[in-house]
């Protein structure tokens, strides 16, 4: 039976899948069809510029001081000027390409108007068009001496640099600036403000799962909210999926059984194998809980709403009787052919259509996201966390040994709230309970302006999406509540910015 080793892989993951060897697939296939939230066609929502980055903060030999070109999308359509210190909204950008996230981020483009936000999305390192070494991507990853310039700190200063400069060239160093972001950018965001507080008067943290490390947050956490996400619309669809891994295994093992797998689930010709098969359905699974939401997406692929409930319905349609691999093929259907143009589904199908293969680096490094625990009672195979496998895997591929105690040392993640009390400052953690990253969230308020937004029903940053008539009342409460506390911490800042305009 495969194991399950699972990382973040943008603002979502990708199951490492292994058997007698781990490899790593590549962004799901259908992933190619992926769209924006937004029409561009209403209008631009940004124009692109660079900026002259530093490649490394914390060294001075001469290496140190190349510099690449950084890419930042902004907005000026709302903004109230430099003269009336009106505020700046920056994404800190994620493991891709930054218009990707630019284009799903709606909460930011909402609430433009209404603050009168210059708005700013600064994409990461090594991702995108921000590739040092003169923009030669081959030889940006060439190795692990020059990936070694991917890292989250150097990320965070990345941003801090960028962000002066430009508040500098715009003539307005009294403008407040707020951090946004989601998954791993919600991860940056919260880090930012508590590393940065000089730069940014505070952070929204979405789906940002800060405390996934070092056993903080149990390994089986990840894949028991899938499991309870799916248990929670139908115990049969439940069931179903639990028994499927070894009816899988059996079948493959038979001679033809590849060929009747690959048949029953119209695995196109050039490769299967059991091990990529289970990768490819539980990658499906995992994608549509953690984007389970409330009214159709295209963020990852084309989805209706309420997705984990229809690829139950799918599962529990009668007309399939006790066929379970029909029952399957019906399931992942919803999550990679929802729009019904695939006549087959590569396997093999490598492409990165968003640039996000340098995450796998960065989870070999200091990202050790403890997510692959199975339960006997978990949907998927039960399994015990290994950071041997992820160990083995990281040297093979990389010859670096992953650091699994450096984010929760350089940004604090243990006894959390005790800590954060007694200095942290104006940061929302939003978490939706369906999301299986909100396992690693921080879910209750730590302090006045510390404060912790939880959905029951809310999936994967589904706060920051664009907004649209039929979402449920709870989600519009959210973002009441989001653009309220804002308003707070700008009240504030400029209240002491007048009585202290010098210091």
């Amino acid at each position: 039976m495969a194991i399950w080793v699972v990382v973040l892989w943008f603002a979502a993951l990708t199951p490492l899948s292994s058997s007698s060897m781990i490899t790593t697939p590549g962004f799901p296939s259908s992933a190619v069809k992926l769209k924006a939230e937004v029409q561009l066609s209403k209008g631009k929502l940004y124009e692109e510029k660079f900026f002259t980055q530093i490649l490394d903060h914390f060294n001075y030999n001469p290496q140190s001081y190349h510099t690449f070109q950084q890419r930042y999308l902004i907005n000026h359509k709302h903004w109230g000027g430099a003269a009336h210190n009106s505020p700046i909204f920056v994404y800190t950008g994620n493991e891709g390409d930054i218009e990707w996230f630019a284009q799903n981020t709606g909460f930011m483009f909402e609430t433009a108007p209404h603050f009168k936000a210059l708005l700013v999305f600064i994409e990461h390192r090594f991702y995108g068009k921000s590739i040092p070494f003169g923009g030669n991507k081959a030889a940006a990853y060439s190795n692990s001496s020059t990936l070694g310039w991917l890292s989250s700190t150097q990320a965070l200063a990345d941003y801090a640099t960028l962000i002066l400069d430009l508040k500098n060239n715009l003539s307005a160093p009294d403008s407040p600036v707020i951090v946004f972001g989601g998954s791993y950018g919600g991860m940056l965001a919260a880090w930012f403000r508590l590393k940065y507080p000089h730069v940014a008067v505070g952070a929204l943290a979405s789906s940002a799962p800060i405390l996934n490390f070092d056993n903080i947050t149990s390994p089986f956490s990840f894949n028991d909210i899938i499991t309870q996400d799916f248990r929670s619309e139908s115990e049969n669809c439940y069931k179903v999926i639990k028994r499927s891994w070894q009816e899988i295994d059996d079948t493959a093992a038979k001679p033809g059984g590849l060929e009747i797998l690959r048949k029953a689930f119209r695995i196109c010709k050039n490769y299967i194998s059991a091990g990529y098969l289970e990768g490819w359905l539980g990658t499906a699974f995992i994608y549509t809980a953690m984007t389970d939401y409330p009214t159709p997406t295209n963020f990852l692929n084309p989805l209706p709403a309420h997705p984990v409930k229809q690829m139950c319905k799918a599962i529990d349609d009668p007309k399939t009787g006790n066929n379970t691999f029909e029952k399957l093929y019906a399931a992942a259907n919803v999550y990679y052919n929802y729009s019904g143009d695939a006549t087959c589904f590569d396997l093999a199908d490598d492409s990165d259509p968003h640039g996000l293969s340098g995450w796998t680096w960065q989870a070999c490094t200091e990202m050790i996201l403890l997510t692959d625990g199975n339960t006997v009672d978990s949907m998927f195979p039960p399994s015990n966390y290994s950071y041997n496998d992820r160990l083995q895997f990281c040297k093979d591929r990389f010859n670096v040994q992953p650091r699994p105690t450096w984010a929760p040392t350089e940004f604090g993640a243990r006894h959390i709230h005790r800590v954060l009390k007694r200095f942290g400052s104006n940061i929302i953690f939003f978490n939706g309970l369906r999301d299986p990253w909100s396992g690693g969230g921080v879910l209750k308020d730590i302090s006045k302006t510390v404060v912790a937004i939880v959905a029951k029903k809310g999936a994967h940053h589904v706060d920051l999406r664009f907004s649209t008539n039929e979402d449920p009342k709870w989600l519009k409460e959210v973002r009441k509540k989001e653009v309220h506390i804002i308003s707070k911490w700008l009240s504030q800042y400029y209240h002491d910015l007048a009585d202290s305009p010098n210091y």
